[in-house]
Formats: structure tokens, C-alpha cells, sequence
């Protein structure tokens, strides 16, 4: 499980990014790059990365469901999540 730190310092990272999105866009689309150089490096979209919403991994991370594969994994097989079940053949 990730700490709440690294968790929390990623929610504040979405949160600069939709704050300058409007203004990074109007800068890009006029060229001006020097300002968007002065635009906190944390505002950019790039910089952000997906997290389990639950545990807080960062790889294997599912977009459809926002929880990492081990995530999903457990919940499916108790029956927390409506709509999924395991495969059999």
C-alpha cells in the first residue's frame, strides 16, 4: 500500500493540472512557450500518473474500474463488484 503522502501529492497534482488547463491550452495555441515555462512543472498533464483509488498502486492499474489488478481481483472474487464474475470454461 502506498503512503498517504505520495497518495495525497497525487490529488494535489490533479488538482494544478485542471486549475491551469485553460490557460496552458490559450498559451500553447498562441506559441507562447516562455510563459508556459513559468506555469508550475506540476500543471502539466504529462506529469500526472494513475493510482488505485483503494491501495494507491501505481502499476497494473485498470482505467475502466480505477483500481489496480490485485484490487480488482479481490473484490471480484467477493462478489463486490456487480456485473463480474471469473471466467470458467
Amino acid at each position: 500500500m502506498a503512503k498517504e503522502g505520495i497518495k495525497a501529492r497525487e490529488v494535489k497534482r490533479a488538482k494544478l493540472v485542471a486549475k491551469y488547463a485553460e490557460k496552458r491550452a490559450a498559451l500553447k495555441e498562441a506559441g507562447d512557450y516562455l510563459a508556459l515555462d513559468k506555469l508550475p512543472k506540476a500543471s502539466s498533464a504529462v506529469k500526472l500518473h494513475n493510482r488505485c483509488k483503494l491501495t494507491g498502486r501505481p502499476r497494473g492499474y485498470m482505467r475502466q474500474f480505477g483500481i489496480s489488478r490485485v484490487t480488482f481481483r479481490e473484490m471480484a472474487l467477493a462478489g463486490k463488484i456487480p456485473g463480474v464474475r471469473k471466467a470458467s470454461w
